[in-house]
C-alpha cells in the first residue's frame, strides 16, 4: 500500500478516487484507481472495496485543502430512476475517446442520506473532485445513484449539463418483478421511497404487493427527478426514455453525446451501438443480457401478473389527480 496522498496529488488528476464520506468523523476513503479500472467498475460503492485496493482514509480539511484552489468542475451527469439502463449508457458513452465513465461513487450515496446541515458542510468541493479527469482534453461523466437525484441541484454547477433517464411505468413495474434482486431493492427501500414521496406531498395508499411497491418506487424517482429538474432551470437538461433508446439507440446515444459535448463522429457512434456491450448485463459484463431478453422479461411479467400492474397504474393515476408533480411525471413517460 502506498502512503496517503498528497494534496497536489489529490488535485492533480483522478487517481484518488473520493469514494466514500463519513459525515459524523469527518473523513473520506481515497481509493487508488487508473483508467482500466473506473472502465472496469460497474459501481464505485463498497462492492470496489472487496478486492485488494489501495486506501486511505483522510479528514475532510485535506481534500478541501487539495480542491481549495481553481479547478475544473464541468462533469457531466447522468440521473436516473434505477433499473432504466444507466449503466449501459455510461459505459457506451465511455467508450468515447476522451471520456471517463465515473459509476456510482458511495460518495455521493453518502451525501444524498446526510442531513442537510451536515450536508452543507461537505457538498461544495464534490463538483471538484468528480470532475477530475487523467488528461485535460479528457472528461468526467458520472452516474450517481438513483436517489442521489435528491441532491442533483447541489452537484451541477450553473451551465452544467445531466441526462435524466427513466423508463415507462409499465415497463418498469414488470422489470422490476422479473428480478430476484431488484424484489430485494424494492422492499428494503419501502419505507425511504415513502418518507420522500410524503415529503412532496404525495400520498399513494398503502402496498398490497410487488407490483404496486413497485408503482410507488417509480413515482418516487420519478418525481424527485421531476422536482431536480425544477431546481435546475439554469443548467443543461435533456431527459432519456430507456425504451425509446433501445428501439434506436444510435441516434439517442448521439443525442447524449452532443449534450455533453462529447467528440465522435456518428459512424463511431453507431459502432459503440451495435457492439458487445448491448449483449452484456451491464452490471456484470459476464452475463449475456440484451433488449430482445429485457423485452422477453417484460413480456413475461406483463403476462403473469398484468392485472396486478394494471391496478398498480391506475393507483398511480388516481393519486396524480392530487399531485401536479406525479402528473407531469406520468404525462412525460405516457406510453
Amino acid at each position: 500500500m502506498s502512503s496517503a496522498p498528497t494534496a497536489e496529488q489529490i488535485a492533480s488528476d483522478a487517481t484518488w478516487l473520493a469514494q466514500a464520506l463519513d459525515p459524523s468523523s469527518g473523513t473520506v476513503r481515497l481509493v487508488a484507481m487508473d483508467r482500466d479500472s473506473y472502465r472496469a467498475a460497474s459501481f464505485l460503492d463498497d462492492r470496489l472495496i472487496q478486492q485488494p485496493v489501495d486506501a486511505h482514509i483522510v479528514p475532510w480539511p485535506e481534500i478541501e485543502a487539495a480542491v481549495g484552489g481553481e479547478m475544473r468542475s464541468d462533469a457531466r451527469w447522468i440521473f436516473h430512476i434505477g433499473h432504466v439502463g444507466s449503466t449501459l449508457i455510461s459505459r457506451l458513452l465511455g467508450e468515447i475517446d476522451g471520456v471517463l465513465g465515473v459509476r456510482e461513487p458511495r460518495l455521493l450515496r453518502d451525501l444524498a442520506l446526510a442531513p442537510p446541515d451536515v450536508r452543507a458542510r461537505y457538498v461544495g468541493p464534490v463538483p471538484k473532485l468528480m470532475s477530475r479527469t487523467f488528461a485535460a482534453g479528457e472528461i468526467a461523466c458520472v452516474k450517481a445513484t438513483s436517489f442521489a437525484s435528491e441532491i442533483a441541484a447541489q452537484l451541477i454547477p450553473s451551465g452544467e449539463r445531466a441526462l435524466l433517464m427513466y423508463a415507462r411505468p409499465r415497463n418498469y413495474v414488470a422489470s422490476i418483478l422479473a428480478g430476484e434482486n431488484s424484489l430485494k431493492e424494492l422492499h428494503g427501500l419501502g419505507d425511504y421511497r415513502n418518507q420522500r414521496l410524503a415529503a412532496r406531498g404525495i400520498a399513494l395508499p398503502p402496498a398490497r404487493n410487488d407490483a404496486e411497491r413497485a408503482a410507488a418506487a417509480w413515482a418516487c424517482e420519478m418525481t424527485t427527478l421531476e422536482a431536480a429538474a425544477d431546481a435546475m432551470t439554469d443548467r443543461h437538461i435533456a431527459w432519456a426514455d430507456f425504451d425509446s433508446m433501445l428501439v434506436g439507440m444510435g441516434k439517442e446515444l448521439a443525442r447524449a453525446a452532443d449534450l455533453f459535448g462529447f467528440s465522435a463522429d456518428r459512424a463511431r457512434i453507431e459502432a459503440i451501438a451495435a457492439g458487445p456491450l448491448m449483449q452484456r448485463y451491464s452490471k456484470a459484463l459476464e452475463y449475456e443480457y440484451s433488449p430482445a431478453l429485457r423485452d422477453e422479461l417484460i413480456a413475461q411479467e406483463i403476462r403473469l401478473q398484468g392485472g396486478e400492474i394494471d391496478a398498480a397504474l391506475a393507483m398511480l393515476r388516481a393519486s396524480a389527480e392530487k399531485s401536479p408533480l406525479l402528473a407531469r411525471a406520468l404525462s412525460r413517460a405516457e406510453e
